[in-house]
């Protein structure tokens, strides 16, 4: 058996909406569910035959609008509740950080409607519980977060603890052998299985539309960042084994390999051991030896590309050592080449300044400050672009 405990991410900032939410199935859970008492007509009695009214009923006649929202908030018994709610808590409060509060409390409540008529498609069953809606945030966080890890308990012949790639333990394991493979080989139990699915589909798709067209802003990291860097992989494969030399743009005749000048092949040498040792003072966190290799690697070709934290960190590094022109050029290297740096308007902020005050090359400091205003969401750093903006169009 594996149970997830922990994800390797926290959210940045408190997921109230996500509190929230655990606190009213809570409460509602509480206030529906009594343990069972013999005298009918009793006030145990009636608020169960009052509750079931919220419950989602497909039968004709017994289906309701309201209750594709009423029956995600009503739950059979105390396992049920802790479950969902474990799970909610688990990874709605990372989902609750990406969306804010009141898009995640949307997304949840669609994710309970689409999980409803789910159920309703595939069953005349009744159905409660935030099962379904549950499964739509956790689809959400597969899209979003699927390379962070999850610390999972495992028990079989002894227990112990290891930790799993998020998009491989929710794609492989809640979603493909929790509800196709495992209710085959299960006995019969009153899980909506139709619900769960609907809701991951509902969760997945909806992520990866929200990322695709940037109305969410995306990362590097996420899994239509992947989709599209598998892609362009392929693409690159495919164009290469096609004759396609991405080099010089050309298309290359496989009749005879040419052959490089000794100077070309010392100069690509020179290059790749210039990136080598990049790496390395890297690794060391040696920071002042990396730039001061940065800036050589420039001065003989300043089309080289490094990683995206290395070219950071080297940024960073040739600004605090007051080599402003240098660490200009790094940032506009980061900018262009890596556009869709989840922390970009920070990097915009930081060249603005460099361009006004040290630079003195007011126009690009305009540029790049007023792009920041758009972006930035910090108060601080926000008070900060707009002084520095209103200083350089007023000088």
């Amino acid at each position: 058996m594996l149970l997830p405990i922990r994800t390797s991410i926290k959210p940045r900032r408190t997921p109230y909406a996500n509190y929230a939410l655990v606190a009213v199935n809570v409460a509602i859970f509480l206030l529906s569910y009594f343990p069972h008492v013999e005298s009918y007509g009793g006030p145990t009695e009636y608020i169960r035959q009052w509750a079931n009214q919220f419950v989602l009923d497909p039968r004709p006649g017994h289906l309701f609008l309201w209750q594709f929202v009423s029956y995600a908030f009503l739950h059979a018994g105390l396992m049920h509740i802790v479950g969902n709610m474990f799970f909610l808590y688990l990874f709605g409060n990372n989902v609750n950080d990406k969306l804010g509060h009141i898009g995640y409390l949307a997304f949840y409540l669609a994710g309970a409607v689409f999980s409803g008529i789910g159920h309703t498609l595939l069953s005349s069953a009744s159905v409660l519980g935030a099962s379904g809606a549950v499964a739509a945030v956790t689809g959400a966080y597969l899209v979003l977060f699927p390379q962070t890890l999850i610390t999972v308990i495992y028990w079989f012949f002894f227990i112990g603890t290891m930790e799993l790639p998020a998009m491989y333990f929710i794609a492989f394991k809640l979603i493909i052998w929790d509800n196709m493979v495992e209710p085959r080989f299960a006995p019969p139990v009153a899980i909506a299985y139709g619900a769960h699915l609907a809701g991951y589909i509902f969760g997945i798709g909806a992520m990866v539309v929200l990322l695709a067209t940037h109305i969410l802003s995306g990362s590097n990291y996420d899994l239509w960042a992947m989709i599209k860097l598998w892609n362009r992989r392929r693409r690159y494969r495919d164009a290469v084994s096609s004759g396609y030399d991405p080099y010089t743009g050309r298309t290359k005749i496989k009749v005879k390999e040419v052959i490089k000048s000794a100077a070309e092949q010392q100069k690509e040498e020179q290059l790749r051991q210039l990136r080598s040792e990049i790496s390395d003072r890297m690794i060391q966190r040696n920071l002042p030896a990396a730039a001061e290799l940065f800036i050589e690697l420039m001065e003989q070709d300043s089309e080289q590309i490094l990683p995206r934290q290395q070219l950071l960190d080297i940024a960073n590094q040739l600004a605090g050592d007051n080599k402003h022109a240098e660490s200009a050029r790094a940032y506009e290297q980061l900018l262009s080449h890596y556009s869709t740096y989840e922390y970009a308007e920070q990097v915009e902020l930081m060249l603005g300044i460099i361009y006004a005050r040290y630079l003195n090359q007011p126009e690009s400091a305009v540029k790049h400050l007023q792009i920041a205003e758009k972006k930035l969401t910090d108060p601080g750093q926000l008070k900060m672009c707009r002084d520095e903006l209103a200083r350089v169009q007023n000088a």
